[in-house]
């Protein structure tokens, strides 16, 4: 098969969808890869890296797109969209919910679009999202200590605290990946945290590892307004695979918490889960509403593109193998996993949760292959 890994071009994404590495594997199995050039540069992989695992250097972006199938890590921007064509394979992250423009693009395109964050592995897990998840629940204290800071429009509350003073407090919505991560981060710091979630046996697990230096408490209304409204930082990291994030923060409760607080919405690329939540970017990272300093990037790995990029092709490269070598039918036949991850076919909507969430009549995945 010929791959084909463009130079993403979303504002400061600088991870590329393969490493070198990824390249030397795909190459040694039989297939052609192209990559554009300076693809990874940012990341310390330059074209001659590329071209010594025995890639095929491309001078542009249409010769990039212009294969079977391809390697991205952001969802294609609207410059890429007339770079598409029928029948073609997109492996990446789509996050389509959240978007309905874009997935209108794609169904009109009529490609293949498998999306790293809804393929499944064992006990339903995300494979394919996690590592990334892992990168931003930690990014996401970083950006939020960074936002209490008076310079940067904060509070001037320091998480960790100092001898003789309390330390700063720490709510985060969502015990999965990013909410984990975001915990031992903040742990780390000294700061009072709290983590919430409906899933007890998470918060049982959670308790345990952490020997009971982290708070738990059970996800409910009342519960989210009392502590989010004393929160220093409040971190949002609810996920319902392939749908909308749920909005569990409303617009008075962010005007209740103390001005110059933070909020970090780092499932903002699923929509959000606060009312004042809307996308930013690395440019134009914040902005204070409801005098609350609102960190809502959606691409939040990327400010770690190095460990980002080696740790997204460590995961997905077993997968873009798989596919490369049997065809996307029978990879999927053979992966009900992999299967999970086809959101669109040939102009339907194959993902019952962006179905749903965006209005499209839903075509089993099973049927199309």
């Amino acid at each position: 098969m010929i791959i084909g890994v463009p130079r993403e071009i979303k504002d400061h994404e600088f991870r590329v969808g393969l490493t070198p590495d990824g390249v030397r594997a795909l190459a040694g199995a039989g297939h052609e890869v192209r990559v554009e050039t300076l693809a990874g540069a940012a990341t310390g992989y330059g074209d001659e890296s590329y071209a010594a695992a025995g890639a095929q250097v491309v001078a542009s972006a249409p010769e990039a797109w212009a294969c079977s199938m391809v390697i991205k890590v952001k969802e294609p921007q609207p410059a890429e969209i007339g770079l598409l064509r029928e029948g073609q394979i997109l492996f990446t992250y789509l996050h389509l919910a959240a978007d309905a423009e874009l997935t209108r693009h794609l169904v009109e395109r009529r490609i293949i679009g498998i999306a790293y964050e809804t393929v499944t592995g064992a006990q339903d897990r995300l494979p394919l999202l996690t590592p990334m998840s892992e990168v931003a629940g930690r990014v996401a204290i970083q950006a939020g200590a960074s936002c209490l800071q008076m310079n940067h429009g904060g509070s001037g509350v320091l998480l960790g605290g100092v001898p003789g003073v309390m330390p700063g407090k720490v709510v985060i919505l969502g015990a999965g990946s990013v909410g984990t991560e975001a915990a031992k981060m903040a742990l780390g710091l000294g700061a009072d945290v709290t983590i919430l979630d409906l899933n007890l046996n998470r918060l049982r697990y959670l308790d345990d590892i952490f020997s009971g230096r982290l708070k738990t408490c059970y996800s409910q209304p009342g519960a989210i307004e009392e502590l989010v409204s004393g929160a220093d930082l409040v971190v949002g990291s609810v996920l319902i695979p392939g749908k909308r994030a749920p909005k569990l923060i409303s617009r008075g409760l962010v005007g209740s918490m103390r001005p110059g607080s933070a909020l970090v919405d780092v499932c903002i690329d699923q929509g959000g889960c606060a009312e004042t939540s809307r996308p930013t970017t690395h440019s134009q990272p914040t902005y204070v509403e409801s005098g609350v300093v609102h960190y809502c990037v959606t691409n939040m790995p990327a400010a770690c593109a190095r460990t980002s990029t080696q740790a997204l092709t460590h995961a997905t490269l077993p997968y873009v193998l798989k596919i490369a070598s049997l065809g996307y039918r029978e990879a999927m036949r053979q992966d009900a996993g992999l299967l999970n991850g086809l959101n669109l076919h040939l102009g339907q909507v194959t993902h019952p949760s962006v179905a749903a969430d965006l209005g499209y009549n839903h075509t089993p995945a099973q049927k199309v292959i």
